[in-house]
C-alpha cells in the first residue's frame, strides 16, 4: 500500500511542473511509477477498482496542483475542471489497464496511447471543452525542444510523452537490458535533436515586417464591468497617445472597449445611423494621429434577428418578435471608421457558454477563465483583418488555446497573428502566465509571429520560433512596440490540422474490436 501511494505521489509530482512555469522535461517518466502500480495487480475485479482509485488519485493531484488558480475567480472551478479532466484521463488509463492483463502487451500500449490522445482530442471539440492539460501543452516552456509542432501540433508532444513513458517503464522492468535503456534514450533524444536541427535552421521569410505597438490597460477585470465607463474610455484615449505614430496596427485587449455596440455600425441602439460616440472618438483620433494603422479592441457587441430564423444563443426581446445575440468580438477600426469583426469562436466554458436560464439558476456553478458572462454567440471560424495589404488574424483569449482552430486565422491569410485577452481573472498567479507561454507553441505550431495585448497579465510579442520579446508583466500599464515580420506560408499542421487526435479515434476503436475479438477466441481455446 503505502510503496503504491509513493508511486501515485511520484507520479503526481512528475506530471505538475511544466504547468507551473517550469520545464516539462519530467513528462517523458511521469507515468512510470503509475504503470508499475498497474502491473502490480492481477486481472481481478477488486484489483480493478483498486487501480481505479490509484489513478483517480493521480489524476485529481495532477489537477489540483496545476488549476487551483481558478479558485480565484470562482471555488467550484477547480472542482468542475478537475472532474472533468480526470473523467477523461481515467477512460484512456483504465481502458489501457483492463486491456494489459487479458491481451498482449503490444495491443494495450497501443490501445493507452491511442486512447489518451483520442480523449485529449475530445478536449478540444464541441462546446464545452477544456484543453489545459494536454500534455503537449507541458512543453510551453522548452520551445527550443518541439520546433516540430509545425508538423504535429501538441498532440505530437502527447504521443512522444506517452512512447518515452512505455520505453522508460520498459527499460526499467528489464534494468540489466542495455538495448531496453538505449531505445528509451533515443526515443527521448531523437526529437530534440531535431528539433534543435528545425529551430537553428528557420529564418524569417522576406516578406517585410509591420510595425505593432500593444496596449495594457491594467484594468482590474472585477471592477471592469461595473466601473465607470468614462474613466476607462479615458484611460484608453490617454494610452493611445503614447503609440509611436509609425505603427501600422494598434491591439487593445478583449473587451477593452466598454459597453455593448449593435452590429453592423457600432450603434448605441439597433437602427441608429451614427456609431457610438466613443467609436468615433477613436477614429477621429486615428485619422489626427495614426492614419495609416488599424486599431484592434476586443468590444461587445451584438446582432439583432428581425427574421424568423435565429441562432439558438438568441435571447429574447420584451414584447417583440425580434431576437438577438451578445457577442464576444474583436474589432478592427481604421481611421476611415471602416469596421471588421471577429466574433470569438472558442467560447470559455461555463462562463461564455451558458444556457441563460441554467446561468441564472447556478450562477454559483461559472467558472470564470475570462470574458463576458452568460451564454453569448459563438463565431463560426477565424477571421483575417486586412489592413494596408497585410494580413492579420485576431484570436480572442481562449482561442489560443487551440492550435486547429488558431490555424484558421491562418489558413483565412493570417500573416500575423494577435491574441486580445482578458485574464487577469485569476490574480497573480501561474494561470495568466501558462496562458501567455502556450501562445509560444501556437507562434510554432503555424510559424507566425504574435503580438498579444492583455488586460493586465502578460502582454508582448512572440517570434515564429516562440521566442518572447519584449513584455509587461502583472498590473503594469503601457505601451511597448515592436517590428512583426510577415508570413504567408503554411506549415504541415496549418493545411492538416489536429490530425494526430482524428487517427487516434480509429486506432482506438481498432484496438478495442481487437481486444473484443481476442477475448472470444481465447474463451474459445483458439487462442493459448
Amino acid at each position: 500500500m503505502s510503496r503504491r501511494f509513493a508511486a501515485v505521489l511520484l507520479s503526481a509530482l512528475l506530471l505538475v511542473p511544466g504547468w507551473l512555469g517550469l520545464t516539462g522535461f519530467t513528462l517523458p517518466a511521469a507515468f512510470v511509477p503509475l504503470l508499475w502500480v498497474s502491473a502490480s495487480y492481477n486481472a481481478s475485479r477488486r484489483a480493478w477498482w483498486g487501480m481505479f482509485g490509484w489513478a483517480t488519485l493521480t489524476f485529481v493531484l495532477w489537477n489540483a496542483a496545476t488549476v487551483w488558480w481558478i479558485w480565484y475567480a470562482t471555488p467550484v472551478g477547480p472542482v468542475a475542471a478537475t472532474l472533468a479532466s480526470t473523467f477523461l484521463n481515467l477512460i484512456a488509463f483504465m481502458l489501457f489497464h483492463t486491456v494489459s492483463k487479458r491481451a498482449p502487451k503490444p495491443l494495450a500500449y497501443t490501445t493507452l496511447v491511442a486512447a489518451w490522445i483520442m480523449t485529449e482530442y475530445w478536449y478540444t471539440t464541441g462546446e464545452f471543452s477544456w484543453p489545459w492539460l494536454i500534455l503537449g501543452n507541458g512543453f510551453s516552456h522548452d520551445v527550443w525542444a518541439v520546433q516540430w509542432y509545425e508538423y504535429t501540433g501538441v498532440f505530437g508532444g502527447s504521443l512522444w510523452v506517452l512512447v518515452c513513458n512505455i520505453l522508460f517503464f520498459e527499460a526499467w522492468q528489464q534494468r540489466r537490458n542495455l538495448r531496453r535503456w538505449v531505445s528509451a534514450a533515443a526515443a527521448l533524444l531523437l526529437p530534440v535533436i531535431g528539433s534543435l536541427v528545425i529551430g537553428r535552421s528557420w529564418n524569417d521569410p522576406d516578406e517585410g515586417s509591420v510595425t505593432v505597438s500593444v496596449i495594457q490597460p491594467n484594468v482590474d477585470c472585477y471592477d471592469k464591468f461595473h466601473d465607470d465607463e468614462a474613466l476607462q474610455e479615458r484611460n484608453i484615449a490617454d494610452l493611445l497617445a503614447q503609440v509611436p505614430s509609425n505603427a501600422d496596427f494598434i491591439l487593445l485587449p478583449e473587451t477593452a472597449v466598454p459597453g455593448y455596440y449593435w452590429e453592423p455600425g457600432l450603434t448605441e441602439q439597433p437602427g441608429d445611423t451614427a456609431p457610438g460616440a466613443f467609436w468615433q472618438e477613436l477614429r477621429d483620433t486615428l485619422r489626427a494621429t495614426h492614419p495609416g494603422a488599424l486599431l484592434v479592441t476586443g468590444a461587445g457587441t451584438r446582432v439583432l434577428y428581425t427574421g424568423g430564423v435565429y441562432p439558438r444563443t438568441a435571447r429574447s426581446i420584451p414584447f417583440s418578435p425580434a431576437r438577438y445575440d451578445n457577442f464576444n468580438s474583436a474589432v478592427g477600426l481604421d481611421s476611415a471608421g471602416q469596421t471588421q469583426i471577429h466574433h470569438k469562436g472558442k467560447l470559455v466554458i461555463g462562463v461564455e457558454n451558458t444556457p441563460t436560464i441554467v446561468f441564472d439558476l447556478m450562477q454559483f456553478l461559472v467558472i470564470d477563465l475570462g470574458g463576458v458572462v452568460g451564454q453569448i454567440g459563438m463565431g463560426q471560424h477565424g477571421t483575417a483583418f486586412e489592413h494596408g495589404g497585410v494580413r492579420m488574424g485576431p484570436a480572442i483569449c481562449y482561442e489560443g488555446l487551440y492550435g486547429d482552430f488558431f490555424g484558421d486565422f491562418v489558413r483565412r491569410g493570417a500573416q500575423f497573428m494577435a491574441i486580445v485577452s482578458n485574464d487577469g481573472w485569476w490574480g497573480d498567479t501561474p494561470g495568466y502566465r501558462h496562458l501567455f507561454s502556450i501562445s509560444r507553441l501556437r507562434a510554432i505550431e503555424h510559424r507566425r509571429a504574435i503580438a498579444r495585448s492583455a488586460n493586465t497579465g502578460r502582454s508582448g510579442f512572440i517570434s515564429p520560433r516562440g521566442d518572447v520579446g519584449e513584455t509587461l508583466g502583472w498590473e503594469e500599464r503601457g505601451v511597448i512596440t515592436a517590428r512583426v515580420p510577415l508570413c504567408s506560408a503554411q506549415t504541415f499542421y496549418t493545411r492538416y490540422g489536429d490530425y494526430l487526435g482524428r487517427i487516434a479515434q480509429y486506432v482506438t476503436l481498432l484496438s478495442v474490436l481487437y481486444f473484443v475479438a481476442y477475448r472470444v477466441k481465447r474463451r474459445n481455446y483458439l487462442v493459448p
